[in-house]
């Protein structure tokens, strides 16, 4: 079974493409995570865990539930973690995650995807997006080979940056970045509802039809990038820069 949160998009994707080239389901975390859902998974023999990089690591409120719920008949795991530009020492962690569940460890990928954190760095524009996305094309068909083989993924880089920025660094960025403090919500709101429904976190509610936001968040960007009027601010960070989500992408190749 192929298991997948995402923020913006990136590793819906990614875990489709996977699921359809393995012929196996696939199984919506974001869905589980927003209602609360830790009944045990009937996944099979093998799983394969697609999420974005949080911090330099799988994000927290993943690796939270998978420490919560039961993979029915699960005996191997994969990683396939996308980034817009690194990884850190994710893997280190994902191994210590798969014994934690008595799982045989195959291996971390890193798939690098269009950047969506805007509440740091810049989101590509439309063109160059879909430019990175079929730059990923290679690497993705790496993994499928690797998955179809039941073979371990090559252990990805690991040096003294990757170890700080996925060790000490992770819980200070989370403490200290990690939040929702700086989320509005401009004029240009419609109090349409969607960052309500897509928050994985249930931490957006609407008061006067406009979206008001809790302490609870994973910084996943769904709220800001899908917003149809870009009305959603993220502090001073955010003004001025594209927003990105996949799917985006899709509907202007079909046109």
């Amino acid at each position: 079974m192929v298991l997948y949160f995402t923020g913006t998009g990136n590793s819906r994707y990614l875990a489709r493409r996977i699921a359809e080239g393995l012929e196996m389901p696939l199984y919506d975390l974001n869905a589980c995570i927003k209602v609360g859902d830790t009944a045990p998974v009937q996944t099979g023999r093998d799983v394969v865990l697609v999420t974005p990089t949080y911090a330099w690591r799988i994000p927290r409120v993943v690796s939270e539930w998978l420490g919560k719920t039961t993979l029915t008949g699960a005996e191997r795991i994969w990683f396939v973690m996308d980034c817009g530009s690194e990884i850190g020492n994710a893997a280190g962690y994902n191994r210590q995650l798969a014994a934690q569940k008595h799982l045989q460890y195959m291996g971390t990928a890193q798939i690098i995807m269009p950047e969506n954190y805007i509440a740091m760095f810049n989101a590509p524009q439309k063109e160059q997006a879909r430019s990175i996305v079929e730059q990923a094309e290679p690497g993705l068909q790496k993994v499928l080979t690797r998955l179809r083989a039941g073979q371990e993924f090559p252990p990805p880089r690991e040096n003294l940056y990757d170890r700080f920025m996925s060790g000490p660094v992770n819980p200070v960025f989370y403490r200290f970045f990690v939040k929702a403090d700086a989320f509005r919500a401009t004029d240009a709101c419609i109090g349409c509802g969607k960052c309500v429904e897509l928050c994985p976190l249930n931490n957006i509610h609407l008061e006067n039809s406009k979206p008001v936001w809790g302490k609870n968040c994973t910084h996943c960007m769904a709220c800001i990038c899908y917003c149809p009027k870009e009305a959603i601010e993220y502090g001073k960070k955010s003004k001025g820069k594209p927003r990105y989500h996949f799917e985006a992408l899709e509907k202007k190749q079909d046109v």
